[in-house]
């Protein structure tokens, strides 16, 4: 006899309501609750791929020698057809009752004796698989209500799987974008002045990206839809190699400063992208924003190439604890000051005590300053007082193309309309 189950449509429907879990294990849970709710020996939920079934999740506790996941059998030699075609009911509970299954091989391979299926759509109402239970005994028992148990828990799965499709769809709909992005370089690369704050002079030049979409989408968008399909690193450096030709055609003794996630420094990417460039003339930034997921391993590959001769700056300090984290943890060469805490400095007696704060923490540990965002002459003479000596902003030059950077220093004054 099977064991008992629940009698109450209440308890049952409590029973799926706790269901509250991730794609796999909901799916799971769902499962191995027909399966015990049923008194089956197998559960699972199938795909059709092509002319295959093949088992996506199994529940069959001491039959694993004759269903696991990842398994596949010819879809001719399953029920599922049969069942989506009406040739066969979703519920069987003596399978010797009915002749065609007995036509079919796998009936006598298991045996089977009694199966309950229920189909799986896709969003689309296509066919996905088959979420089913068997037995090896005819269950006389088995009703119409315990089909509709069968139906609200394919449902739960049918979520899942359905959640779990677009996911895939969305994943690869980004990365076809970022692959097409990558392979037709469908991006230009602006260049915005970092000046030394009193002579208004070029000292070098921060590299920044404009994707050419329509509608456009500003970098942060791109990079993050790069990380969700898994191609941020090979994005970031492509950018970076397209950024630093730059070098060839400014002055020997003005540096480029590139943007990199600390994920894709931390891979050991960039040794191999920086390597044919003056390392001297390159500044490396990482910005606050992104978490690290191991300091040690992103520490490994900076000494590589600090070592060389490439300076690492810490970008948008003061924005937030993890830039703080991240200077402690860095010892950066330059430190960025965030468009937060430069903003109306002037008018600010907390912007400024914190502005001279890490000045001079800046020049305890050897590092140079940059104050960015700079949009008024007032906000570059505060900070100038302050003993910061490097500024980016507005004020000073807006980001543009690379003729428009090389022209600085064509005029005689050593600036030029930004």
């Amino acid at each position: 006899m099977p064991p008992s189950r629940p009698m109450e449509d209440a308890h049952l429907l409590a029973a799926a309501q706790k269901v509250a879990l991730v794609a796999d294990e909901t799916i799971d849970a769902s499962l191995r609750f027909v399966r015990e709710h049923l008194g089956m020996e197998i559960a699972y939920l199938s795909e059709f791929v092509e002319d295959d079934l093949v088992f996506r999740a199994v529940d069959a506790p001491g039959f694993e020698a004759v269903v696991s996941a990842g398994d596949k059998m010819p879809l001719e030699a399953a029920y599922c057809r049969h069942i989506l075609e009406g040739r066969l009911p979703e519920l069987i509970q003596d399978t010797s009752a009915e002749p065609l299954c007995q036509t079919i091989d796998v009936t006598h391979a298991i045996p089977i004796k009694s199966h309950v299926s229920i189909p799986i759509l896709r969003a689309d109402g296509t066919p996905y698989g088959m979420f089913c239970c068997l037995s090896r005994q005819s269950r006389a028992d088995l009703n119409l209500r315990d089909l509709d148990v069968m139906r609200a828990f394919a449902a739960i799965s049918g979520e899942q799987v359905n959640n779990r499709l677009t996911q895939h769809h969305t994943s690869m709909t980004l990365r076809n974008q970022t692959l097409s992005m990558i392979e037709d370089k469908d991006f230009d690369i602006v260049y915005q002045p970092i000046m030394d704050a009193r002579t208004r002079k070029p000292k070098g030049f921060e590299s920044l990206c404009r994707f050419r979409s329509d509608p456009y989408r500003p970098p942060n968008v791109w990079i993050d839809e790069a990380r969700q399909a898994g191609l941020q690193q090979e994005l970031e450096v492509c950018l970076i190699e397209a950024a630093l030709k730059a070098l060839d055609h400014l002055p020997d003794n003005v540096y480029v400063s590139v943007n990199s996630s600390p994920d894709t420094v931390a891979s050991g990417a960039l040794a191999d992208v920086l390597m044919p460039w003056p390392a001297e003339r390159i500044v490396l930034e990482v910005t606050e924003h992104s978490m690290v997921a191991d300091y040690d391993k992103l520490l490994k590959e900076l000494d590589v190439l600090r070592f060389r001769g490439v300076r690492l700056a810490i970008d948008d300090a003061g924005a937030g604890y993890a830039g703080l984290q991240h200077i402690v943890r860095l010892h950066p060469d330059i430190i960025k000051l965030d468009i937060s805490l430069t903003a109306q400095i002037d008018t600010s007696v907390v912007r400024r005590s914190l502005g001279a704060a890490l000045v001079s923490f800046a020049r305890e540990i050897g590092a140079d300053i940059v104050a960015e965002g700079i949009e008024t002459g007032e906000e570059l003479d505060t900070l100038t007082g302050l003993g910061v000596p490097l500024a980016q902003g507005y004020f000073l030059g807006r980001p543009s193309d690379l003729e428009t950077a090389v022209n600085w220093f064509a005029e005689e004054d050593g600036q030029a309309s930004a």
